[in-house]
């Protein structure tokens, strides 16, 4: 198997190179004299051929010195251009960031936010992927995604946004032709209309003020992978939906459909940000985190404002 260059040696060799004295080298890094030479030789034993001629008082390039020289400094050069600029990125927002959102969601909420973004921040662009699936965000290279849910354990470091209220809703003519169910275990006799994505696929969990708690499996003629897909089929009558407000709440101040099931609620869900783990966050992912928890925490108490003056 080959092995890796050995950066560090090939750094060392340049700037002993260039400073033309071992102590120099050693002085300039913090590093001792020992480490220095040690570099050089290993270096050295690597290739095959000895790179300096070095007496008490000369250090000179060898033919096999000169052909590396050039090469090693570039390298040197690259890394330390490479370097400037991932400090450079981290310490200012600008670069790009890859963001995973639900559709609906995204499209909804988060799209009419960007015009403000980019305002505060010309440097920084964002490469928005649309998918209620549940993306890889490491394995697919994301920087953050935003996900509705009652976060399960997990290794990716989560940061709450808004909550996000889920209501159980019918049409009026549904609710006429087969009744109105007061319970969630009467959902087992009506036609619900499913979401695929769900935390825990085709269960609804829902909880009382006195914390009774229930899970339902309800069944229907309709199961989707976009909740917005959904509300048609409520609208006209089809069935039974459960979804946030972001997608139902408009429907429901004009009275397209009615929330059900009084006194019951699903599991508190929330809006999530999320990004992997370890380290510090560059700063276009950090401006973007509090842009989004400062616009959605704003939305989140004008949605609290509507809900009670219903």
């Amino acid at each position: 198997m080959s092995k890796l260059p050995d950066f560090e040696a090939l750094a060392i060799f340049a700037k002993v190179v260039e400073l033309r004295s071992f102590a120099a080298v050693a002085a300039e890094f913090g590093l001792s004299k020992a480490t220095v030479s040690k570099a050089v030789t290993r270096l050295e034993a690597r290739l095959g051929a000895r790179l300096f001629n070095r007496t008490s008082r000369r250090l000179a390039l060898t033919d096999a010195g000169h052909r590396l020289a050039e090469r090693a400094a570039q390298l040197l050069a690259d890394g330390e251009a490479a370097e400037a600029e991932a400090l450079a990125q981290s310490a200012a927002p600008r670069g790009l960031v890859r963001l995973a959102v639900p559709m609906t969601f995204g499209v909804k909420v988060i799209a009419p936010l960007l015009p403000e973004f980019f305002a505060a921040y010309p440097d920084v662009s964002i490469d928005l992927h649309l998918s209620d699936a549940m993306v890889d965000l490491i394995g697919d290279g994301f920087d953050a995604g935003v996900r509705i849910a009652t976060l399960p354990d997990s290794s990716l470091v989560a940061r709450r946004l808004c909550a996000m209220p889920r209501y159980t809703v019918a049409s009026k003519s549904y609710l006429q032709a087969h009744g109105r169910p007061t319970h969630p275990m009467h959902l087992a006799q009506h036609r619900c209309l499913g979401y695929a994505y769900l935390s825990t696929p085709n269960t609804w969990h829902y909880t009382n003020d006195a914390g009774d708690q229930v899970a339902v499996r309800p069944g229907g003629p309709l199961r989707v992978n976009n909740g917005e897909a959904l509300l048609p089929s409520v609208i006209a009558g089809l069935g039974i939906a459960d979804l946030p407000e972001f997608i139902v709440g408009d429907a429901i101040a004009a009275g397209e459909v009615e929330v059900i099931l009084d006194g019951w609620h699903q599991r508190e869900s929330a809006v999530h940000l999320v990004t992997p783990p370890g380290g510090p966050r560059p700063a276009r992912v950090e401006v973007l985190s509090e842009f989004l928890a400062d616009q959605l925490g704003r939305l989140g108490r004008l949605g609290r404002k509507r809900r009670s003056a219903r």
